[in-house]
């Protein structure tokens, strides 16, 4: 006998239709599965053969062939295993549908050894895909419910064991639709305020400019004077996500099989990987590639503490990225693109005992040290951050007076009035920080003393065309924040003060 069933296998952040096929023919007793499997897949003989015994189904002693088509592309995952356990069910015909095999819903799940369903990872863009192969219903783990039921218009029905879902399709005792949908969790929830830091008026100043343009930024300066404290409060400032681009970091956190965050939060991500992360954890890959850091933090912040203790290669990796805002993993079977449109937000100290500049405290560090220290960054990476900025220590006066700065709620204000403005002038979705050439020349043109003053800046510091847009798009921001239309030399003054500031530092 032979049976069929629609099932699907991740490629990247999308899904590829697969044929799950289970025949059984005379012979010795024996299980061959072809179709490119890999090793999670390939060891569902072991867990559908127990959960089936352990479930009150006969394990048929026949020759059987499970094929997952097509054949010619890899296929990973437990997801498999239902539908593999579901067709060796009706190829042994140990149970009778209610309706024909093409009416089915789409199922999909892992199979303990007792016949439990336990959750798997890429749920998410494995239901959009049943959705657009026309199902209108989907059989998932318990666990994976209220994340399936972020996919509108399809009826999801949580299993808990193979014998729920055999006597659902046999229509002796139905599943029940999950009917809790998934409230967005209220921005602002758990966000730490920059009320909290004290003094910092330059420092908070950029923070804002980063949040209304999509900036990068960099800080430097001494331990202790709020370097982290400044960087952990951006994604509070930030406006929330649209819904699609919830699903858009929802389907990557999904496809990480990363539980950290809520699918439903509307808040932009926040990673801040440790400096002893690799390469690949940063960017992605694996044998079977999966996203990185870059893309874990697509439309929210990557914040690189103590950047200069990173590897160096692993700095250098992230320079394309920054660029084109996706990542291209290549291996020999194949090549995937992950989205990487993420704002990099990076603090480190001026030398390695961190007290260079410091007003009251010596340095330790010999001349070799700091230039060494230094060298972990190159300059093609420093070009790349928009905003330089250094952050001294805090007054103690001013810390003693305990008085709480602007909140987060008020300068959110003005970052969501400033990306409408660029929304309308640059379209939905679009931020100063990734305008094209043709839109700097377009809406950031200075007036003549701006230009005037760039011209001077440029000659000065050797600037690098990089560097002379980067200036426009941050003046451009500046001047969204104030609410102007054009670019006056006030603007383009505060965005050099920003650049020259770090350069003249370093």
């Amino acid at each position: 006998m032979l049976s069929r069933l629609p099932s699907a296998a991740l490629r990247g952040l999308q899904a590829e239709p697969v044929d799950v096929e289970v025949d059984l023919s005379r012979g010795l007793p024996a299980w061959n599965m072809v179709g490119l499997p890999e090793a999670a897949v390939r060891e569902a003989r072991d867990r559908v053969r127990s959960a089936l015994l352990n479930s009150g189904f006969e394990f048929p002693l026949r020759h059987i062939t499970v094929n997952l088509s097509p054949a010619d592309r890899r296929k990973d995952g437990a997801h498999f295993d239902l539908p593999v356990a579901m067709g060796l069910l009706l190829a042994s015909e140990q149970f009778r549908p209610a309706g024909e095999v093409s009416t089915f819903p789409f199922m999909l799940g892992e199979l303990a050894l007792d016949g439990r369903l336990n959750p798997v990872p890429g749920i998410l863009p494995l239901a959009m895909f049943a959705r657009e192969q026309g199902f209108r219903s989907l059989i998932v783990p318990e666990g994976n419910a209220h994340e399936a039921a972020m996919v509108a218009g399809m009826d999801i029905f949580p299993a808990a064991s193979l014998l729920q879902v055999v006597t659902h399709l046999a229509g002796r005792s139905l599943l029940a639709p999950y009917a809790e949908p998934p409230a967005p969790a209220p921005l602002g929830k758990d966000m730490l305020d920059l009320a909290d830091i004290r003094g910092q008026l330059q420092a908070r100043r950029a923070l804002e400019i980063a949040a209304a343009g999509g900036h990068h930024m960099l800080m430097s300066g001494p331990p202790g004077v709020g370097k982290s404290m400044l960087a952990k409060r951006l994604p509070g400032i930030l406006p929330p996500l649209t819904l699609e681009q919830c699903l858009e970091v929802a389907r990557i956190f999904s496809v990480s099989g990363d539980a950290g965050r809520s699918l439903s939060d509307t808040a932009p991500p926040f990673r801040a990987p440790h400096h002893s992360a690799s390469d690949v954890a940063m960017i992605g890959g694996g044998s079977t590639p999966r996203p990185g850091e870059v893309s874990r933090a697509d439309y929210g912040v990557l914040f690189l503490d103590e950047l200069a203790e990173f590897k160096r290669q692993v700095l250098e990796v992230l320079r394309q990225p920054l660029e084109d805002g996706k990542v291209c993993i290549a291996r020999a079977a194949d090549t995937l693109e992950f989205p990487a449109r993420f704002q990099l937000l990076a603090a480190m100290n001026p030398c390695p005992c961190g007290y260079l500049g410091h007003p009251t405290r010596a340095c330790t560090c010999s001349p070799s040290q700091i230039n060494r220290y230094r060298q972990r960054i190159s300059g093609p990476l420093l070009d790349r951050f928009d905003l330089h900025v250094h952050v001294p220590p805090v007054d103690k006066n001013e810390l003693a007076r305990m008085r709480p700065g602007e909140s987060s709620l008020d300068v959110a204000a003005r970052v969501l009035t400033a990306r409408q403005r660029q929304y309308v002038r640059l379209g939905e979705g679009c931020v100063n920080a990734r305008m094209s050439q043709k839109q700097i020349e377009r809406f950031a043109h200075p007036d003549a003393d701006g230009a005037k003053l760039l011209d001077t800046a440029m000659q000065r510091f050797s600037l690098s065309a990089r560097s002379y847009h980067r200036i426009l798009k941050v003046a451009r921001t500046i001047a969204d924040l104030a609410g102007d239309t054009s670019l006056a030399v006030s603007h383009v003054a505060e965005a050099l003060q920003y650049r020259g500031e770090g350069f003249s530092a370093w």
